[in-house]
Formats: structure tokens, sequence, C-alpha cells
């Protein structure tokens, strides 16, 4: 019986024992819980800080630096002024161009000869221009004939109304003085009474004549006047009309209307000639003016009168062509002075315009990137030059060689001065 008590008692450490294995699993599963909650919050934790990290960053972008233009900003003087290509031109050219068609009979110069003012170029021909002229010139002497019979008669129209009027005159004078004989005698019965009336009708007759013959002759004189004045204005019109015929035929024989070189001058003899067609032009020897295409950006900035420098020579603009082609507008450019010797027509040459006055200012060299961002923004490099980041900046004047920075930068500072096609849209460098 001892034995089996203790048996028992023995047996219940045993139960003991086995609730205790059951806590041990309970404690494991909570563990593995624990686990789970610190990874979920972990994997929280880090997307937040990707998260935060991509919105203070932007897009980055690793790049090799080898295939970048680092630049640095410094401090100088710019030189307010741009690069201007041109090409070399007479400074006065007068186009010669036939007034009138015709056949070619006679060359007297050669392309590219010196010619003097007035010198004989070419004669040319033309029959239906002659004829023209001949019958201009009939026509013209006709009219003036028929002119001249019309004021000839218009003369004698005025002689004959002043010879009536002398007739009248007399005939006034004559039957007065009988009037006045024939009223003395009628009170003596030596005239009748029927011979004083007659002679007072006839008197009183051509006193109403002489009225009207007056009246006639005032009006036919204003006639006269208002009708030479148009015959003189007419015939003054008909020999200008000849003067321009003859004027015409004159111009048969191109001469030069100035000195200068010939060029353009390309004409053989028999060649027909169209009215108004160009045979050459005449170039001032020895003066010329350079042409140049600027870009639409600095149209705002030039001016006629502004310098330019070509070598040791000055320049101004003296001509500028309001037209934009391409996005670019011309502009002439005269020496302002001395003109170098050993320059042709059609030469290019590189000329530098100056837009303003040269100031201090921080500089950075003119690059590429202008034409991707258009100086609004740019990257900067880090101090220990591991990236680039955007950085919004504001530049001003820019030359061939640098551009003026007002502000964003400071002295000693990186930047990047090569294209940014690729970069657009990314906000940091990461250089490698």
């Amino acid at each position: 019986m001892g034995n089996t008590l203790k048996a028992v008692n023995e047996s219940k450490p045993q139960t003991v024992s086995g609730s205790g294995m059951d806590r041990k699993v309970e404690t494991s599963k909570n563990k593995t819980l624990i686990w789970i909650v610190y990874g979920v919050v972990g994997i929280a934790l880090i997307w937040l800080l990707l998260t935060s990290l991509s919105s203070n960053n932007g897009k980055v972008l690793s790049v090799n630096d080898q295939r970048i233009i680092l630049s640095k900003v410094t401090e100088g003087t710019f030189e307010d002024f741009i690069p201007v290509r041109g090409r070399v031109a007479p400074a006065k050219t007068v186009y010669l161009d036939a007034i009138e068609g015709g056949r070619v009979e006679k060359i007297l110069v050669e392309d590219g000869v010196e010619l003097k003012a007035g010198q004989l170029i070419v004669e040319l021909s033309n029959a239906s221009l002659q004829l023209n002229v001949l019958s201009n010139e009939a026509r013209v002497a006709e009219q003036l004939n028929s002119m001249r019979s019309i004021e000839l008669n218009l003369e004698q129209n005025r002689l004959r109304h002043k010879s009536n009027l002398i007739d009248i005159e007399y005939q006034i004078k004559v039957l007065s003085r009988q009037v006045k004989q024939q009223q003395e005698l009628l009170a003596t019965g030596a005239v009748n009474q029927s011979e004083f009336e007659d002679t007072q009708d006839r008197l009183d007759w051509y006193k109403s004549r002489r009225q009207i013959t007056l009246e006639s002759q005032a009006s036919d004189t204003r006639m006269q006047e208002e009708q030479l004045k148009f015959l003189k204005e007419t015939s003054s019109r008909l020999e200008s009309n000849l003067e321009i015929s003859r004027q015409n035929l004159d111009n048969m024989s191109v001469k030069a209307p100035v000195a200068g070189k010939l060029s353009g001058f390309n004409i053989e003899i028999g060649q027909s000639i169209g009215r108004g067609e160009r045979l050459g032009q005449i170039d001032t020897p020895d003066d010329y003016k350079i042409t140049a295409f600027i870009d639409e950006f600095y149209l705002g900035r030039v001016d006629i009168g502004q310098s330019a420098s070509f070598d040791s020579y000055q320049l101004v603009i003296s001509k500028i062509y309001p037209q934009v082609v391409n996005g670019q507008f011309e502009v002439d450019l005269t020496f302002d002075g001395q003109q170098p010797t050993d320059i042709r027509r059609g030469q290019t040459v590189q000329t530098k315009l100056t837009l303003g006055d040269a100031s201090k200012a921080l500089l950075i060299p003119n690059g590429a990137f202008y034409q991707d961002t258009g100086g609004k923004w740019l990257f900067v490099v880090s101090g220990d030059g591991s990236k680039a980041v955007k950085r919004q900046v504001r530049l001003g004047r820019r030359n061939n060689q640098y551009i003026e920075v007002i502000e964003g930068l400071e002295v000693g500072e990186q930047v990047i001065t090569s294209p940014y096609s690729s970069y657009q849209d990314i906000d940091t460098l990461k250089l490698n």
C-alpha cells in the first residue's frame, strides 16, 4: 500500500511537468507574433524614409563625370558683345536696267571694268520705238498746227469785233449830230416830224447794236482766254510727251549713270533685251559695307548707330531690316573712318558687335545648357563633388564666352555647363 501511494505521489510531479511544457509552446507563438509586428513596423519605417528622401531629392540619375563639363563660378569683367559673321558688299550699288527693250547692236565695255559717269556701255536698237517716235512727232506737229489755226481764228474774231465797234461808234456820233440839227430845224418847219423820227430811230438802233456788240465782245474775250489757256496746256503736254519719246530713244544707248566698277554684265551682240531687264550693276569703287544676320534674341538690343569692330577697324550699324527670316534679322554695318584695303566683295569676315558697356560681374562659361534651360536653372555640384543638384538661378547678359550671373550662385561653386537634353526631368545627378 505504502509503495502504491508512493508511486502515485511520484507520478504527480510528472503531471505538473506536462503542464509546464504547454506553457513553453504558448511563449514561442507570442515571440513569432512580436517579430511579425516588428517586421511590419520596420517595413513601414523604411517606406516612409524612402518616401521622405524621394520628396526631398526628386528623381536621381547616375552619370559618368567624364561625360559632362564642369565649370567654376568666377568674378571678372563682363564684356557685353556678340560675335557676328558678315559678308563684304559694296556700300552703294546702282542697277542697270533696260528702260526700253531692243536688240544688242554694239558692246563697248567688258564685265569688271572701271567706268566713268556717262560712259557708253552698250547700244540697242528698236525699230518699233523709232517708228513710234516719228509718229508722235507728226501727231504733235499736227496738233500744234491746229492750235495755231484756232489761235489765229480767235485773234481775227477779236479784231472783227473791234472793227464793228468802231463803225457803230462812228454811226452813233453822226446820227447824234443829225438829231440835234433836225430838232432845231423842226421848229422852223425845215424838217418834218417823220424825217426827224427816222433819224432818231436809227440812232437808237445803233446804240442797241453797240450794247449787244460789247456784250458779245466780252463773252468772246472770256471764251478766247479759256481756250488759249487750254490750248497752251495741251501744247505743253504734247511737247512733254514728245520729249519723253525722244528720251526713250536716246536710252537705247545705255550709259553709266555713276562712276564705279561694272559687274554682272553678261550679254552678247544680237541678243534680245526685254523692257526692264537687268543688264548689270555698278558698284562704288573701294567703298564697302558688311551685311550680317543676327539672332532674333538680340532684336531689342540692336539699334542704328551701335558700334562694332573688325580687326582694328571700327564699324557702325547703318540700317536694320525689320523682317525676321529663319529666326534671324539682317543689318548693314558701314566702316567708321578708314577701311581695310585687302577685303573684296563677297568675302566673309568675323566682327564683334558691342551691346553694352563692360562691368564687374559673377561669370560662368557659356555652354550648351543655356539652350535647354533658357538660363532659368542649372545643376550645381556639391562640395564633396559626389552629386549635382538642380537649382533655380537668374542669369543676365551673355556673349560667346561668358554668361552674367545675377543671383543664385556664389564665387567658387561648380556648375554643369554641358547639354541638359537628357536631364530635363532630373533633380539630382550622382557623379560617378
